[in-house]
């Protein structure tokens, strides 16, 4: 497997892992520079050379895996027999630096409801390194026309048609997925909101509408749904940034988003 296809492997099983590369090589090595190996919690792809080398970047690599926030490395090796190697010798006679990149978890926001808003939202945020899952219950809003102004998106954009139960959705989203609910529909909006504060896996819900809209749903939810405050509390609403007034589409998607980004920041994830 090629390096460039362990990375997608890691991206699309939501694993951290960490890419090694030799940054540079004076004299004798293994291997020369742009050699790549990638590195998981379990497994490796690729080489940069085997011997010590390999051994001391995957150990550091896996203990990149495990703290909470690496950042990039770069770790110097002489090989020859007068230095002391953790995994033996190796003495080429030349000298290596090898550059470790962290290959984080990518974000997930599934965006509910893809009508003018929506289409906004999901231009803005596919600018973004995540996972971005479109959910509408109306074919026509996800057709390939209509989506064609996310061609060039730096975001992996997943599409749902779910024509009856929206809400099923919620329960295939990767761990730690934000939520945006605003469907076209008030119904569907209710049943997304009940659904999401019982999935258990999810990041943050939030909910687009007036506060008299809010006043409804809310009561529904303790009533009908039989959530306590706590729970109900979970569901953030209005979005977007509050100083912000604005009611074009467009004007609303950059506020959510912002307010998105936001949350990233404040829960570090």
């Amino acid at each position: 497997m090629t390096w460039i296809a362990a990375v997608a492997r890691l991206r699309a099983r939501r694993e951290p892992g960490v890419l090694v590369t030799v940054a540079t090589v004076r004299g004798h090595a293994p291997r020369d520079a742009g050699a790549k190996l990638v590195v998981g919690r379990s497994g490796t792809w690729g080489s940069i050379g085997g011997g010590n080398v390999e051994a001391v970047a995957i150990d550091r690599a896996r203990e990149m895996i495990a703290a909470a926030e690496p950042e990039p490395e770069l770790l110097d090796f002489a090989l020859n027999d007068k230095v002391t190697n953790r995994h033996g010798v190796q003495c080429c006679g030349g000298t290596v630096a090898v550059l470790l990149e962290p290959l984080p978890v990518v974000r997930a926001v599934a965006v509910f409801g893809v009508g003018h808003v929506g289409l906004e939202l999901a231009r803005v945020l596919a600018r973004q390194d995540l996972d971005l899952h479109l959910v509408d219950s109306r074919a026509d809003m996800l057709t390939e026309e209509r989506l064609g102004v996310l061609g060039d998106a730096v975001a992996q954009v997943h599409t749902h048609h779910t024509p009856l139960l929206p809400e099923e959705v919620l329960a295939e989203l990767p761990p730690g997925t934000h939520v945006l609910i605003m469907t076209h529909d008030h119904a569907e909006d209710a049943a997304l909101c009940d659904a999401a504060l019982r999935t258990g896996h999810l990041g943050s819900i939030g909910l687009i509408g007036s506060a008299a809209k809010w006043a409804r749903f809310r009561k529904r939810l303790a009533d009908e749904g039989g959530h306590d405050d706590a729970v109900i509390d979970r569901i953030k609403t209005p979005i977007g940034l509050a100083d912000i007034t604005g009611k074009e589409p467009a004007t609303i998607a950059v506020s959510v988003a912002a307010d998105l980004l936001r949350t990233f920041e404040a829960d570090g994830d």
